[in-house]
């Protein structure tokens, strides 16, 4: 008698679409669900928003809700990477400040610290590149102090907030400081025309299908099964739809704004170190169980400072997109919401609290729901009160369902 059914399972192909209902009912109940409710939850939330908000499904609006939740992302890219090992950074929103302030110093005459162009190489490049080595400093002090000596990261971390936030009220005493800089203002201003729209999308598509069919190729070499060649087939063609539907969209508009290709090109370049690389196995390991991973040979010390770094860095990356959009930097730079808005991103995205658990993706789509909830809310004219209220509930609801899938992939084993 086989396997199956002396344990009571269906007989279905393991990679058969018929199998794909059994293994949703698997997925549940081990508490491995990957990103698939928050998908759910943004689909609602836009259609409750196209149907109730004035002018929500606009070409307008949906570029206006990008250049909102791009600085966002960057600073939740890099949280997942601190989620993973089981940490917290509570500094990252001053730290964009930071980055912020020394982009506008290093290129305003009147602050004594102009940077020239050096060869081909714009001032800006080059301001953008001091800012996010000062920031990757930044990171690499906080993560020395958490993996070397042992203090909590929450502590370490929520002495950066006030530290930082310090830094900020120092460097700039004249509260607002202009950037006239087109590199700069451009990260967050420039919008490709319409045909170079499409050939971003062609490209788009064109890298993923080969990188699909290249996996499927290599799957095939070592005579590994590929699951639901059916999925795969169903996903190039959503990628293409996806991509060329949101060209189709933008070009009714501006234009595809650079803020959509930075999205892409950074969950791209951070999803490979993640996911492809020996660090990015070894953040996963640390996560998991650090004291195991330190057994396996793994300097759990240095992967903490690089986590750090590299959520430094990213929020550095975030700090220069957010000066963009304002065109100059004051005072208050990377206060606010950024900082929850980041952490709940990369929450509500699937990433768990207790760590070895996520995707740099699930950044992508939690500062999706945060920010249209925040665009379709004040579209209805709903106070800044309504928008924070909406926001930590959905954190609220995430963290629950995070608790509960942890505790379920414990009693599976897992």
């Amino acid at each position: 008698m086989s396997t199956q059914v002396e344990s009571g399972l269906p007989d279905l192909d393991p990679t058969g679409v018929a199998a794909i209902p059994y293994r949703i009912r698997e997925a549940i109940r081990s508490g491995n669900l990957g990103s698939w409710p928050v998908v759910v939850v943004l689909a609602i939330i836009v259609i409750y928003f196209g149907f109730t908000a004035d002018n929500f499904f606009t070409a307008v609006n949906f570029n206006n809700t990008i250049l909102q939740m791009t600085g966002t992302t960057m600073l939740a890219y890099g949280v997942v990477f601190v989620l993973l090992i089981g940490e917290i950074d509570l500094s990252i929103g001053f730290v964009s400040g930071v980055a912020g302030i020394i982009v506008a110093q290093l290129l305003v005459p009147e602050s004594g610290h102009q940077i020239p162009d050096i060869g081909p190489i714009p001032a800006g490049v080059l301001a953008i590149g001091v800012a996010l080595l000062a920031c990757a400093a930044i990171g690499l002090f906080q993560g020395s102090i958490v993996a070397l000596i042992g203090v909590p990261a929450f502590v370490v971390t929520l002495a950066g907030l006030s530290i930082w936030q310090g830094v900020i009220q120092k460097a700039l005493p004249e509260q607002v400081m202009g950037i006239q800089d087109n590199t700069i203002n451009n990260v967050a201003g420039y919008f490709f025309s319409d045909s170079w729209g499409w050939a971003i999308a062609i490209a788009g598509v064109g890298v993923y299908a080969a990188i699909v069919i290249a996996n499927f190729v290599t799957s095939r070499r070592h005579g590994v099964s590929v699951r639901d060649p059916a999925l795969v087939i169903a996903k190039l063609i959503g990628v293409a739809v996806l991509a060329f539907g949101a060209v189709a969209i933008c070009n009714h508009d501006r234009g595809v704004p650079f803020a959509l290709l930075l999205v892409i090109i950074m969950l791209v370049l951070l999803t490979f170190l993640a996911k492809r690389t020996t660090f990015g196995r070894h953040v996963y390991a640390v996560g998991g169980n650090a004291e195991a991973a330190r057994r396996a040979g793994i300097n759990v010390a240095r992967v903490r400072m690089l986590v750090f770094m590299i959520s430094s860095m990213m929020a550095g990356l975030g700090g220069v997109v957010l000066a963009s959009r304002l065109q100059g930097v004051n005072v208050a730079q990377g206060s606010g919401t950024l900082l929850i808005d980041a952490i709940s991103a990369a929450v509500i995205g699937g990433t768990s609290l207790f760590g070895g658990r996520g995707e740099v993706r699930n950044a992508l789509f939690g500062s999706m729901v945060i920010a249209t909830i925040a665009n379709g809310l004040n579209t209805q004219n709903r106070t800044a009160g309504v928008i924070l209220i909406a926001t930590g509930v959905i954190l609220l609801l995430a963290v629950i369902i995070d608790t509960v899938l942890k505790r379920r992939q414990t009693r599976a084993g897992r």
